[in-house]
């Protein structure tokens, strides 16, 4: 956990805001794993927050050191840079482990991408993230606001999905959230990002009222990105988990299994519930 928080807080900017452990039944029915320790990290970005979970005990495993961005298990954070050129050549410097060759600025004939600028790398632990940079005609107008700061907060989560349709059905029919755009990605560029030779992705960005938005990543080619892992636990360095805040307890009964209540809500929390989506992605519904 200190060398992921250094990593995020020194190299990325993020600001640590609380640093719990916890242990117990609702935990463990939670999460899907016994017996359970948790130490919890909270750092917050802009107006976002990321949550950092070591696992005290049990420990679970690496990720895979062959892991592809086509793989169903694929998920990263797009972190939004104010200037593309700098914020690469200070991860350089600091020899983060690079996934794309360099930044790529995606292409003119793309309407929906062009002119956006975006970098794949990983952090100690294996996750991958994404560095991105939007032109003034593209992503959020608050991204374009000025600011002395480098690293400027999160955008999106994008996961890996086998078919589009089917992730809608669970994400907008089921969860509610709304579609906020797609485009459909390919060329060298996109090759050089993703460090997949020629990929050609359909994406669907996705949104709810607030916080970052959740994109569909489907590659259309090459389609040999291996399944999620059908033994992946929370304590596995592979798992992701996005946490969507539930408007109401009525609304929180109706997505999926029974709540669990957490005590003394030491994760800002009072009840939550953890669902996977078609391709085995985590995410975790809670009531404030």
């Amino acid at each position: 956990m200190d060398c992921a928080v250094d990593f995020y807080a020194r190299l990325l900017g993020f600001t640590p805001v609380s640093d719990v452990e916890v242990a117990g039944d609702a935990y463990e029915r939670l999460r899907g794993v016994f017996p359970i320790r948790m130490r919890v990290v909270r750092l917050r970005l802009g107006h976002e927050a990321l949550e950092l979970t070591e696992y005290l005990a049990p420990r679970g495993r690496p990720a895979a050191a062959d892991a592809r961005s086509n793989d169903r298990s694929f998920q990263h954070v797009a972190i939004v840079v104010r200037d593309m050129d700098q914020a690469y050549a200070w991860l350089h410097d600091q020899r983060v482990a690079q996934v794309s060759s360099e930044p790529q600025r995606l292409p003119d004939w793309n309407p929906s991408a062009g002119g956006i600028r975006a970098f794949y790398f990983r952090d100690p632990d294996g996750h991958p993230l994404e560095l991105i940079w939007f032109p003034p005609d593209k992503g959020d107008p608050r991204w374009q606001e000025q600011s002395d700061r480098l690293f400027l907060g999160i955008d999106h989560t994008a996961i890996a999905v086998g078919d589009t349709q089917k992730s809608l059905a669970f994400y907008r029919d089921r969860l509610g959230l709304r579609v906020s755009g797609g485009s459909e990605n390919s060329g060298p560029e996109q090759d050089r990002l993703n460090a997949v030779r020629g990929a050609h992705l359909r994406i669907t960005s996705l949104r709810a009222a607030e916080g970052p938005g959740i994109e569909f990543l489907e590659y259309l080619a090459p389609r040999d990105g291996r399944p999620f892992p059908a033994d992946e636990r929370a304590n596995d360095l592979v798992h992701w988990q996005t946490r969507l805040i539930a408007r109401d307890d009525a609304t929180l009964g109706t997505v999926g299994p029974r709540p669990v209540a957490i005590p003394g809500h030491e994760l800002g929390f009072a009840r939550g519930v953890t669902l996977r989506d078609p391709d085995g992605h985590s995410l975790e519904v809670v009531e404030p």
